[in-house]
């Protein structure tokens, strides 16, 4: 200690530190910070601005004392970390004192007095032999979000383009538009998987190795290497933790992991960019043979979301096989990361299907993803035609018969006040709509007169057959004004009338169709034959699986209800249903077989949480319904009508055309709070930075702990499903109403919690 001290006081001496450290008291003096708002949170522009002034000779430095401990950026850290506007006082300064001075916490940044052991709360799990687990106070966590944003300044743009995971814009949805749009002809597969190993002392090392190759701060690697060692930041690679939402994971791990890897994904894309120049594209069109050749370039894709890596080649099974022990290799000597050969089995890609990031993938006919209509489906489309066709007519017909009857009227109108000598005075001149209204009409008659052919024909005959104008020694008794005149006459009908000429214009539209129809169906099955694409799919058994062990449905696949729920308010039973359905939706709607999972959301879910109320209130399940609607309506304490589950119709109208980074799925099954049969409750809430006093004491209790099932049991317990660390069970923890109902439809999650908080009552 005495050795640090001592180091830190010769830093201190020097002229750089002390200008540095000075600079917050004294504007004037020579190294000055930026002029910013002292008491507002930065923009993302003026955030970068200040990482980037302290960029020198191809590193950035005195990040910790020149910016993360900067009172602004402590500010900023702060709004981030506030999921909701709720409780919070006038200003964000003002609720943040009320907790910490932040002049305080950025003094000890500077002087390295903060303390992180100090501020770190560890449970201990109730089940014999539990792990204990180690959570940040509001202050820690604070500190650990400017780093952060100091860090994803410093590395995300710099990081691979196939690099996915705790990255602004870069989640799974955008992963999953990647295997569409871009990977062709996959052959072979294979996942990279480390079994559930946490990080230890090597791995830290060899992050902070990383870090000083862009960052030459020693103060902000030495807190980062503290933070592991307090394990208030835990990075387990292969765990179900990881970008979950859970407690014991925060976005500084994400960010560190990518950070980790980063190495890792420039070897692997030099390894892509020196295989496509070996393997180039080739322009079919420029081959001796003409377009009837068909060429399959040989490619390499990778994909990493987090600690998850995915490889896929287009090519022979031994070039699937060398790029495997190329990665492999790579991980043990650069990051010293042992894969598992069983774990890293390489597949095919057309007859195996493949888990990852918590769906399925599988290579299959571009006709699979895009079918061609059945006949029933033509037959349908035909059917539908006609009706509407039917329908367009029936309101045409309506519309011909009231503007007679309204042009009747008016000439009426008009008729008997020229009988009477009346003059009309007018305070509103319609002449204009009234011609716009008989020009739109007329233009419509000609326009259907137009589309007939048997009127064209019957007008056509009437006008051009048996005229005694077309006969020679007539022709040369008449004027020549009168004979070109209907000469004219002639051609404007040949040209409006002849029906051979509209019919021959048909013709050619279809053949013009016909041929359309042929070159897609060519194209089509061409297609299928020479390419492959991604299916993406939704892990059904999967979802029936945590449908029915949650106890959303019983053995049979039926909905019914669930008892621990009827503890809860109705809002509340509601809100957790539709929390856990949305959440579902947004986060399969990327999937092929999107419709099975609204399915279970439409059917299981709903019909689960209608006999849960009816089980409540002691009813059956139609007076449920007549009650509640099957869109689940409730009324406020303002009497208006609140819908929190998603509508039938809504859900039908879900797809994925509008893809975004969805919330985690896990924590809203695996988690139940149970209000506490108490008055309000003296704590005040504890979400982040909320200054309600007005909360509700509730009660956690996990899924695997009320099932008594081991979550790494996979024959119990859902594959690829998370579980929140036990040391939760049985925690009180006061909320206000506007948070706990943000939690129940997954607004926010424990991340957004103040950990201190939590009350231990029997």
């Amino acid at each position: 200690m005495r050795g640090v001290c001592a180091k830190f006081i010769s830093r201190l001496s020097s002229p750089r530190f002390y200008s540095v450290a000075v600079d917050h008291h004294h504007p004037t003096s020579q190294q000055q910070q930026p002029c910013l708002p002292p008491r507002t949170p930065l923009t993302k522009p003026q955030l970068t601005t200040i990482v980037l002034d302290q960029y020198a000779r191809g590193k950035f430095s005195n990040l910790l004392l020149n910016v993360v401990s900067n009172p602004s950026v402590l500010l900023t850290a702060c709004h981030n970390l506030i999921a909701h506007e709720y409780g919070r006082a006038a200003s964000l300064s003002d609720s943040v004192s009320k907790r910490f001075s932040i002049d305080e916490m950025s003094r000890e940044i500077r002087e390295d007095s903060f303390g992180i052991e100090a501020s770190c709360l560890t449970m201990r799990d109730s089940r014999k032999g539990g792990e204990c687990l180690v959570l940040p106070d509001l202050k820690l966590k604070v500190l650990m979000e400017a780093i952060r944003m100091v860090l994803e300044v410093v590395y995300d743009e710099r990081f691979a383009t196939f690099a996915y995971g705790g990255r602004v814009g870069m989640g799974r949805h955008t992963a999953v538009r990647y295997l569409k749009n871009t990977v062709e002809n996959p052959s072979w597969w294979f996942t990279v998987q480390f079994g559930g190993r946490r990080f230890d002392l090597r791995h830290v090392d060899k992050l902070c190795m990383v870090i000083q190759e862009k960052i030459d701060d020693v103060w902000l690697i030495r807190i980062v290497k503290r933070l592991f060692e307090c394990e208030v930041v835990q990075i387990e690679l292969g765990a179900l933790s990881l970008g979950r939402g859970f407690p014991l994971q925060s976005g500084l791990s994400s960010i560190l992991l990518n950070i980790f890897f980063d190495g890792f994904d420039k070897e692997m894309q030099e390894l892509r960019l020196q295989f496509d120049k070996e393997n180039p594209k080739v322009n079919v069109d420029e081959l001796v043979s003409g377009p009837n050749v068909f060429h399959k370039r040989s490619r390499i894709y990778f994909l990493r979301y987090l600690d998850e890596i995915l490889v896929i080649t287009s090519g022979p099974k031994a070039l699937t096989l060398n790029v495997k022990n190329r990665v492999l290799k790579l991980l043990e000597q650069k990051l010293d990361l042992e894969a598992g050969t069983l774990r890293s089995v390489i597949h095919s890609a057309v007859s195996e299907k493949l888990n990852f990031f918590g769906m399925e993938l599988q290579a299959v006919l571009p006709s699979v993803l895009h079918p061609p209509l059945s006949e029933k489906a033509i037959r349908a489309r035909k059917k539908y035609e006609i009706q509407k066709a039917a329908r367009l007519a029936e309101l045409k017909n309506a519309k011909e018969t009231n503007r007679k009857k309204l042009g009747l009227k008016i000439f009426n109108h008009v008729f008997k006040k020229l009988k009477r000598g009346s003059k009309f005075n007018f305070d509103f001149h319609i002449e204009n709509e009234v011609r716009d209204i008989f020009s739109t009409w007329g233009d419509e008659v000609v326009k259907e007169f137009f589309a007939s052919l048997e009127v064209r024909y019957w007008w056509h005959r009437q006008l051009s057959v048996g005229n005694f104008l077309s006969l020679p020694h007539i022709r040369d008794q008449l004027p020549h004004e009168l004979v070109d005149s209907y000469d004219n006459f002639q051609n404007e009908v040949d040209k409006h009338l002849n029906p051979i000429k509209v019919k021959d214009v048909l013709e050619a539209e279809e053949r013009m169709s016909e041929e359309e129809r042929e070159r897609k169906y060519a194209k089509r099955t061409v297609e299928d034959l020479t390419k492959y694409c991604m299916k993406v799919s939704a892990p059904i058994d999967h979802v029936r699986k945590a449908v029915r062990l949650v106890g959303f449905t019983n053995k049979m696949g039926r909905p019914r209800p669930i008892s621990l729920l009827t503890a809860l308010e109705d809002a509340d039973i509601i809100k957790w249903y539709a929390g856990v359905g949305r959440r579902w939706l947004d986060f399969f709607c990327c999937c092929r077989n999107f419709s099975m999972v609204k399915t279970v959301v439409t059917y299981h879910l709903r019909f689960s949480c209608i006999l849960t109320l009816a089980e409540k209130h002691e009813s059956t399940k139609r007076e449920a319904i007549r009650h509640y609607t099957k869109d689940l309506k409730i009324l406020d304490a303002d009497g208006t009508e609140e819908v929190h589950f998603p509508s039938e119709r809504e859900i039908k109208m879900m797809g994925d055309k509008n893809l975004s980074d969805p919330k985690p799925v896990d924590g809203a099954i695996a988690v139940t709070l149970i209000r506490l049969a108490s008055d309000d409750s003296p704590y005040a809430c504890a979400a982040h930075f909320c200054d309600r006093g007005d909360t509700i004491l509730y009660r956690i209790c996990l899924l695997q702990e009320r099932l008594n099932v081991n979550p790494a049991d996979e024959k119990n317990w859902v594959p690829g499903m998370g579980a929140i660390h036990g040391a939760l069970n049985r925690k009180c923890i006061p909320l206000c109403a506007d948070h706990i109902s943000a939690l129940y439809l997954g607004s926010i999650t424990f991340q957004d919690m103040d950990y201190t908080s939590f009350v231990n009552i029997e």
